[in-house]
């Protein structure tokens, strides 16, 4: 049994594990969200984020500081006007999970998800923030081995296969979505598809933004509530 570590992933462990099929940046329908509608207070509250980000300097400021005051808040905005009272957005959500031949473990960025008492019972978006400097690494593989992670705890909970499943990485305010599904879960090797969004920027793309979010959202929402 071969032991992943998330925060170290490389793309040839991943390669290793998994068939990997990866479709690039693309115009992929579950970006399309144009039909998606936000209320007066959501322009308003997405317009002081914006107004606050363009007077700061994010390229210089670290990751903790970049996570409080524009990733976060943008979560919360998602998450407080949710259909569904118990979707939650948490930051330094533990993951792990067991395939047959190899394990996941560690901790996801920021998670957002159906909770039950404070924990993430069905993820359904999982982030990772790249780190910068001399510690800096390409995220996408972190993000793919959160992504297998996430979609072996919601089979768990609801065994229907393939599972799919959301994720993000941001790089100071910007941010890159990723959707997947994960096939052939219980075999040795499991099929991971993953479609990337274009890069959006919250100074000027915080309502697209907000609205791939609700749209996550309001998707996995359905699923996890028709198979709960």
């Amino acid at each position: 049994m071969e032991k992943l570590t998330l925060s170290n992933l490389s793309l040839g462990e991943i390669k290793r594990v998994v068939k990997l099929r990866e479709t690039g940046i693309g115009n992929h329908l579950w970006t399309q969200v144009a039909e998606i509608s936000l209320d007066e207070n959501e322009y308003y509250r997405l317009g002081e984020l914006e107004r606050i980000l363009k007077s700061d300097p994010v390229h210089l400021l670290n990751e903790a500081t970049i996570w409080a005051r524009a990733i976060y808040p943008l979560l919360q905005l998602a998450e407080r006007n949710a259909e569904h009272s118990d979707i939650r957005a948490l930051a330094g959500v533990p993951l792990q999970a067991r395939y047959a031949r190899f394990t996941l473990e560690g901790i996801a960025d920021g998670v957002i998800g159906r909770s039950v008492t404070g924990r993430i019972d069905f993820p359904y978006l999982v982030m990772v923030e790249a780190k910068r400097g001399i510690e800096g690494q390409n995220p996408v593989a972190q993000l793919y081995g959160e992504l297998l992670a996430a979609a072996r705890l919601n089979w768990e909970n609801s065994p229907h296969d393939p599972q799919e499943i959301f994720g993000c990485y941001t790089i100071a305010d910007s941010w890159t979505f990723v959707r997947a599904t994960v096939e052939a879960i219980e075999t040795d090797r499991p099929t991971l598809n993953t479609e990337h969004s274009q890069e959006y920027t919250e100074k000027t793309d915080a309502v697209t933004i907000l609205k791939i979010l609700k749209s996550i959202i309001s998707s996995c929402a359905h699923w996890a509530k028709v198979e709960a």
